[in-house]
């Protein structure tokens, strides 16, 4: 194939800014509240936030409506692949909720609640960091194989409709602007200028 599909790159980027989001996720964790609980809390509900709004919103219903079912339809052999990548997507805003209410737990009830989140919270970045490895290792390089030009046009027009700007692709949404400025403002490195 001669194209180079814009959505590889979003894609990409994407996974980029969302792996440093979870790794500054749990940084912070590993940090705890210190003296400044509100603070802490705030941000990282505000992470969990992104991770609800965007990922789970926005990023993975155009894999699944678009480049899932394009490559099923090219790459047989990928199927078992995108069934365990729908699973995931299925059960990935789920996960969040879980996540938000574990911290509100921790938050209002006390450290005695400290533990579960924290342990929630390190597998579902483990899980989603696999998430996003078997989709650039697996899934991305079939797709660039395997898909046509006609395949990557509509794939391309949905990721370049509403991008990920921490992603580095600026036009936010205004809609997320508070969102985006309080992360990349009180979040540690690698997402944010934040001290731990």
């Amino acid at each position: 194939m001669s194209t180079h599909p814009s959505s590889l790159r979003i894609i990409r980027a994407e996974h980029e800014a969302l792996s440093a989001m979870l790794r500054s996720l749990l940084l912070m964790i590993k940090a705890g509240p210190g003296s400044r609980p509100e603070r802490f809390f705030s941000v990282v509900r505000a992470m969990l936030v992104y991770i609800a709004e965007f990922p789970e919103r926005l990023h993975h219903p155009k894999e699944s409506a678009l480049l899932f079912p394009a490559l099923a339809n090219q790459s047989v052999g990928l199927k078992a692949v995108i069934d365990r990548l729908e699973r995931e997507h299925a059960r990935g805003e789920a996960s969040v909720q879980d996540l938000m209410q574990r911290l509100a737990a921790w938050e209002f009830i006390g450290e005695s609640r400290r533990a579960a989140f924290e342990e929630r919270a390190t597998r579902y970045v483990s899980f989603y960091l696999e998430h996003m490895r078997i989709e650039e290792e697996v899934v991305l390089p079939e797709a660039r194989r395997v898909l046509n030009e006609q395949a990557w046009a509509a794939i391309d027009k949905a990721f370049e409709a509403n991008r990920d700007p921490l992603a580095g692709h600026g036009q936010a949404d205004p809609t997320f602007d508070r969102l985006f400025s309080l992360i990349t403002q009180k979040a540690p490195a690698p997402i944010g200028v934040g001290a731990i």
